[in-house]
Formats: structure tokens, C-alpha cells, sequence
């Protein structure tokens, strides 16, 4: 998605407001005192920032404009260095100019600077005259997914009386994932509790051949042969010790319903609800990341809506594992487009989901609320058979009641207030798990 570029006018340098303003002084002198030498000094004085405006007016750079970012995936608070090559392709030197690269509103950019002279463009035989590269650092301070560009050009006429300024190139999106907070490393066997019961139970399960065991492939090491499995069925088969090899772990986002994996566009809103959001997302980010680290296979799913069936238009829903899992889920997470319309939702999906799942083993699930609704905190409660452990980590601004509603339903409530906390949170959170499993 790309911005529309503004209609740019020439306007005139101090130079050129300075020149008008004598011209015009002169012509009053001249027409009071009846001095027509100085008139034509006047009209001079007059028409040479007219000629120079029109002059920049007609000027069309034709720039080719490649960028680069350094590293192309960063995280918020953090730079990236972005690598710009500008190439000339006209017919003629292109010099004297000024740019500047379009930066999103908060990014600390690039001031202008002057842009080397490039040579006329060579189709035959280049020698790189006609392109020159420049460097600048960008910090991104916010969560989110921004165009940055295109390239601003500046020119003048050569006695720089008037300016105009010309976009070069398409802007480019770089990627601003959140926060992420080291969690305690010994903790982190707080949701493997149930992964340990859930590898116990599947093989405890009377049909455990049939579960943990499937066809022999060409490759598979015979260590693997599954003798009683192979008896019974009168083909070779095999252990697929990986169907377990991972456990699960379910980890819910309070995000608005319209919010959907896309271009993030900061609205006006309170300086307080949009830091609340922005904390639960890195809250989430980091449990997630974590668990991933520790081998868990991670479902990110929003509170309420992905129960509903929505499939690919829910606001967001994937499932993850490594290797590669964590930055697919930070940039997911980056590209979490906040709107605060449209936050109501039923809560008998929620009942529906835990009807499906029957008498399976229970995954561990970590709920991060910012705002929820009363039917988001039904939806929670609903769901609360289908997990164990169950931690809702909440901000300052979530509702007592809804607190109250979580706890009643046995999930463990944390509170989180500021991101220096998470740590904190995480520490108590595993270490109540681990009690209550006890």
C-alpha cells in the first residue's frame, strides 16, 4: 500500500523572497520619484524568481532508485542501515541536487544532503558514472510494518532563487517486529508439565500402536521397526516418535476483531490504550519466542475470533515451530494492525470448541488480555477445560470483573503493567503453574 504522492510547486529560496521584495521596493521608489532607470532594476528584481520557478518547474529527474535495508527485519528501538543507489537515466549530468529519504513519522530520519553529481546515463559500455550510493541509519521506535521512501529530490536553478522537490522510486516496507524479553530459562518447563502428560496418555492409550506408529518409508533407520505394530498389520512399520516430539502450546492475543495481518497504520488514538496493546503484543511475543526456544510447537491465535471459523480472515491466527518459527511469528505480530472497531463477538463458539475437543489431553495456553470484552472473557472461561495450565497475564487497564471472572474459573491471573515487568510476570506465572501442578 502505497501513500499518494502531493503535487510539489516550486517555491522560492530566501534568495529569491529577498530579490521580489527589493524589486518591489524599487518600484515603488521609481514610481514616486518618476525613476524609470530604477524601474527596469525593479522589473528585473521581479522576474528573475518568476523565471526561476518556472524554470525548476520544467525539470523531470529521471532516477532510478534501488534500496536496501540492513538488516531488512528489525526490531522496535533498534536501527537498520538503508542502502540507496540512484541512478541517472538521462541523457545529461544531473548535479546540484538535495535529498532526502521519506521516513515514517516516527523514525528518527535522514536530514537532507547534497547528492553527488551522476553522469549521463550509459547504456553501452557503463563505468558507473552515471550511479552513486548513499547510507543513512534509521531507528525504528514502534512496532509495525512502514514505507520508507520514496527518495525527495531538490533542485534549483543555478542561482538558487526557486526550489522545487520531485519523488524518485517507489518507497520500499521494512518490518518492525516487537520487543522481545529474555525469559527465565528454568521456567520454561512450566507448560512442558502437560506436555510430559500428554506424551504419557498417548502412550498409555490402548490404541497406542496405531497412534504412535504408521508405514515403513524408504530411508527410515530399522531401529525404528515397530515389530508388534508390524505383526498385526503384515507390513513394515514404523515408531513416528516426532507425532509427539514437540509439545503444544496455545498462546491467545486480545487484539480488536478487525485487526488483520497487513499494512500497520498508527491512528490517533489515546497515548494509554495504544501503549496497552503495544505492551500485550510484546508480552506475547516473548512467551512466544520462548516457548518456541524450548521446543513447544506454538498456536498464536486472537481471543476470540479464530473460535468463530473465520479461517484466513481472522485477525490473527498460525501455528509455529522452530526452526524459523520465531521470526515468522514476530512478523506476524508485527503486521498486527490495530482498530479498535468492532469488538463484540459470541461466546458459544468458544463452548463449541471445547465440545470438539471432547476428553483430549489438555495443552498448556497463555492468554495476554489489554482490553477484553465481557464476551471475550466468557469466550476464556469456556475455553479454560480445554487448557491446563491456564495464565491470563493482563494489563493495569483490564477490568476488575473480568479478572474476578478469570480467576473463578481457576485460570492463574497475572498482572502486567509495564514491559520492564514481563520478566516478573513470567517468573510467578511459572512458578504458580508448577504449584498448582503439584
Amino acid at each position: 500500500m502505497s501513500r499518494p504522492r502531493p503535487i510539489s510547486w516550486p517555491r522560492l529560496t530566501r534568495r529569491g523572497i529577498a530579490l521580489v521584495a527589493v524589486g518591489v521596493v524599487l518600484a515603488g521608489v521609481s514610481l514616486w520619484f518618476d525613476l524609470r532607470d530604477i524601474l527596469v532594476l525593479a522589473f528585473v528584481g521581479i522576474a528573475m524568481p518568476v523565471v526561476a520557478a518556472a524554470f525548476v518547474a520544467t525539470r523531470r529527474p529521471r532516477l532510478a532508485v534501488q534500496r536496501q535495508f540492513s538488516p531488512a527485519v528489525v526490531r522496535a528501538g533498534e536501527s537498520t542501515v538503508v542502502g540507496l543507489v540512484v541512478q541517472n537515466r538521462g541523457p545529461r549530468t544531473f548535479d546540484g541536487a538535495h535529498w532526502r529519504d521519506r521516513a515514517p513519522d516516527s523514525a528518527v530520519g535522514p536530514p537532507e544532503s547534497l547528492l553527488p553529481a551522476l553522469g549521463p546515463h550509459e547504456a553501452v559500455l557503463p563505468s558507473g558514472d552515471d550511479r552513486v550510493r548513499v547510507e543513512y541509519r534509521l531507528r525504528m521506535p514502534r512496532r509495525g510494518v512502514y514505507p520508507v521512501g520514496p527518495l525527495r529530490i531538490g533542485m534549483h536553478d543555478p542561482f538558487a532563487l526557486a526550489v522545487v522537490e520531485r519523488d524518485a522510486g517507489s518507497a520500499h516496507e521494512i518490518v518492525v517486529t516487537p520487543r522481545v524479553t529474555p525469559l527465565a530459562e528454568a521456567l520454561a518447563t512450566a507448560a512442558s508439565i502437560d506436555g510430559v502428560v500428554h506424551g504419557l496418555q498417548r502412550r498409555n492409550h490402548p490404541n497406542s500402536d496405531e497412534l504412535i506408529a504408521r508405514e515403513y518409508r524408504y530411508g527410515d533407520p530399522l531401529r525404528r521397526v515397530n515389530w508388534p505394530a508390524t505383526a498385526r498389520r503384515g507390513e513394515l512399520m514404523v515408531r513416528e516418535e516426532e507425532q509427539r516430539g514437540d509439545p503444544e502450546a496455545r498462546v491467545l492475543l486480545d487484539v480488536p476483531s478487525s485487526s488483520r495481518p497487513g499494512l500497520v497504520v498508527h491512528r490517533e488514538r489515546g497515548h494509554d490504550g495504544d501503549e496497552r496493546y503495544e505492551l500485550a503484543i510484546e508480552v506475547a511475543a516473548s512467551i512466544g519466542v520462548h516457548l518456541l526456544e524450548h521446543g513447544f510447537r506454538v498456536r498464536c491465535t486472537s481471543v476470540g475470533e479464530h473460535e468463530r471459523g473465520l479461517g484466513p480472515t481472522a485477525p490473527f491466527d498460525g501455528t509455529y515451530r522452530m526452526p524459523g518459527g520465531d521470526r515468522l511469528l514476530l512478523e506476524d505480530l508485527a503486521r498486527v494492525d490495530l482498530d479498535e472497531q468492532g469488538r463484540r463477538r459470541d461466546d458459544r463458539a468458544a463452548a463449541s470448541e471445547v465440545r470438539t475437543r471432547g476428553r483430549d489431553a489438555r495443552e498448556p495456553a497463555f492468554a495476554v488480555l489489554a482490553d477484553p470484552s465481557a464476551a471475550d472473557a466468557g469466550a476464556l472461561v469456556a475455553l479454560r477445560p480445554a487448557f491446563e495450565p491456564a495464565v491470563a497475564f493482563v494489563t493495569a487497564t483490564v477490568p476488575a470483573a473480568v479478572r474476578q471472572m478469570l480467576e473463578d474459573a481457576d485460570w492463574t491471573v497475572v498482572t502486567v503493567r509495564r514491559a520492564s515487568e514481563i520478566g516478573g510476570a513470567w517468573a510467578a506465572s511459572a512458578t504458580t503453574a508448577v504449584r498448582d501442578a503439584s
